[in-house]
């Protein structure tokens, strides 16, 4: 399978913005937008002007590099968010917000949605008492996450269920500590999506 294997570093100075793919180096001095805060590469500091595809092409890529989405499938998530009622650009960020490894990441159980996708690949999470490593699967309202039994006791889960007292979780999320398990209480909209993403040219760059 197609991945990206190079710095993630320069896909944040790439899109000017921090797209917090290392977790917690993101929150610290040493993030690379803090150090160098233009584009990489030989002409990274000179003035660019981009056309309007070009600005709608930027867009697309700062959300598969948000999510941590390929081409392909982001095609088929914004097919299936025109086929749904309702705005399709609204519809394409609610599917991409309720994928396993991003609810991981946004509960707190995980410091970056890489580090999520590779927690689910290995068998940490359960999802409704049944076991899911499939870092794409969609849940619904309702659906209850629990880490798997064996991996409680983990390094990674373990730390993460430490410190899960100082994280805010978004309030269509809720995970309870004592209990260990999470809920999706909520479908999410696009008022509790905080990322700056303009989807509009998304959708206008898909429609060309």
């Amino acid at each position: 399978m197609a991945r990206y294997t190079g710095s993630v570093c320069r896909l944040c100075r790439r899109e000017g913005m921090k797209l917090f793919l290392k977790g917690y180096r993101c929150e610290t001095a040493k993030c690379a937008i803090e150090k160098r805060g233009y584009a990489p590469g030989q002409h990274g500091q000179g003035r660019k002007k981009f056309s309007e595809y070009g600005i709608q092409l930027r867009e697309k890529q700062k959300v598969k590099r948000i999510y941590g989405v390929l081409e392909k499938p982001f095609r088929a998530y914004f097919a299936r968010a025109e086929r749904k009622k309702g705005v399709a650009g609204e519809n394409l960020l609610q599917t991409l917000e309720l994928r396993m490894d991003n609810i991981i990441y946004r509960m707190g159980l995980a410091p970056s949605r890489n580090a999520a996708r590779q927690l689910v690949r290995h068998n940490h999470f359960t999802v409704n008492g049944r076991k899911v490593n499939i870092p794409s699967y969609i849940l619904s309202k309702g659906d209850e996450i629990a880490p798997a039994q064996k991996k409680i006791g983990k390094f990674p889960v373990k730390t993460a269920l430490e410190s899960m007292k100082d994280k805010s979780q978004p309030h269509w999320l809720i995970f309870d500590v004592e209990s260990k398990k999470g809920i999706v209480q909520d479908l999410p909209t696009r008022e509790d999506i905080t990322i700056p993403i303009e989807e509009q040219l998304i959708v206008e760059l898909y429609s060309r």
